[in-house]
């Protein structure tokens, strides 16, 4: 009987395990049960997915797009293609579109800087087109710009249909190709400034935006990315948080359920704060090394990191990390402030878990032939 009954349990542990579970990547033996169709969390620093569920399922993306959108914009401003206080004028096309929208009249003119921040904050379908046309002369030439950054950033799950997110034939991604925009996006300070607005007052204050991503009222650290919802889609969003120098990227889709997407990204993150923590090893501008300087007026110069040199481990879990120095021994004049001179690797074992470069504190100029053979003499007679 006890044998029987211990055959029965065992039966109804397994079934009802695989039906609870389904679909989820255990991490670390634990497992989070998220209502979300496909979900992921992320690595800021290095990519490390840390929980999956369906991560590579093509999906709507909804307005989480307008990531993509953001980024492209974003890498037009840093290129000078475009600038900020452009004036951009709303075409009848940029006017006609639903959903979202700041209710743009045709020949309406925004600064390209303030129809961003309409995108990022009020979600504004009508400033995406209005935004794409000024940067691209086409919407249909900007998304083809979507989805030529996709293939760059190496994403097998995707393809743009549009740069606002309603449904479309062909507009697709996944949790993880949208992680991957997301941590390319950190790349580029405009995203997240533009992002982790609560709110903006536009037309003079006569029409109030409130950023849809209410993580960053509820949820502390967080400062990106976008919400997005249609009947297709569902709710879905893109976040991010950084606490303690760890900085993560969530991402879910198809959650059902109303404001859902805000609770399960929240369950998400909390699992990764909660087993995850940023080591730092050395600090921005910290001096880890002096390199001897031939040819100049001076004759050794500070290498500095350039970064902060640290990775990301489970907590009570940081053993076997240990780092090396690699400087160039000798460099020759004129050397210029921030100039690379060599870097420091941090390992786990044998494997690299994170490198920074080590640059130059200040710039020195190179010597004359008179200061150069008196610098000479001095070497060798010691005056």
């Amino acid at each position: 009987m006890r044998k029987s009954l211990a055959i029965v349990l065992a039966v109804m542990v397994f079934v009802f395990g695989s039906i609870g579970f389904a679909n989820v990547q255990p991490v670390m033996g634990v497992e989070i049960v998220t209502e979300a169709t496909s979900a992921i969390l992320m690595d800021a620093a290095s990519g490390q997915v840390f929980f999956e569920k369906e991560a590579h399922k093509e999906l709507p993306p909804a307005s989480v797009t307008k990531i993509m959108t953001l980024l492209v914009a974003a890498d037009a401003v840093a290129s000078g293609k475009v600038n900020l206080t452009d004036k951009v004028t709303a075409s009848e096309n940029a006017s006609k579109l639903g959903g979202s929208q700041i209710y743009l009249e045709p020949g309406e003119i925004f600064t390209l800087e303030q129809l961003l921040i309409a995108i990022a904050v009020g979600s504004a379908n009508d400033g995406c087109v209005a935004v794409a046309e000024h940067i691209n002369g086409t919407h249909e030439a900007f998304v083809e710009e979507m989805n030529n950054k996709a293939q760059a950033l190496g994403l097998k799950n995707t393809h743009f249909a549009n740069a606002y997110g309603l449904p479309a034939e062909g507009h697709y991604t996944s949790a993880y190709d949208l992680a991957v925009i997301s941590k390319e996006a950190l790349n580029y300070p405009l995203v997240r400034k533009l992002t982790s607005m609560k709110e903006y007052d536009l037309r003079d204050g006569k029409f109030k935006l409130w950023n849809t991503n209410k993580l960053l009222w509820w949820y502390p650290g967080a400062d990106g990315f976008k919400t997005g919802w249609t009947n297709e889609a569902k709710y879905c969003l893109a976040s991010t948080v950084e606490r303690n120098g760890l900085r993560l990227i969530c991402v879910v889709m198809g959650v059902p359920q109303v404001r859902g997407h805000f609770a399960e990204s929240m369950k998400i993150f909390n699992y990764g704060f909660a087993k995850y923590e940023f080591k730092q090893f050395a600090p921005v501008a910290e001096r880890l090394g002096v390199v001897k300087v031939q040819k100049g007026m001076e004759d050794e110069v500070n290498a500095l990191t350039e970064k902060p040199l640290g990775a990301t481990v489970e907590k009570g879990n940081d053993k076997n990390l240990w780092v090396e120095t690699k400087l160039n021994p000798i460099i020759s004049a004129p050397i210029q402030k921030g100039q690379k001179l060599g870097e420091v690797l941090l390992y786990r074992n044998d494997q690299v878990q994170a490198s920074v470069n080590l640059i130059a504190d200040h710039p020195i100029d190179k010597a004359g032939l008179v200061e150069q053979m008196a610098r000479t003499l001095k070497g060798v007679f010691g005056y």
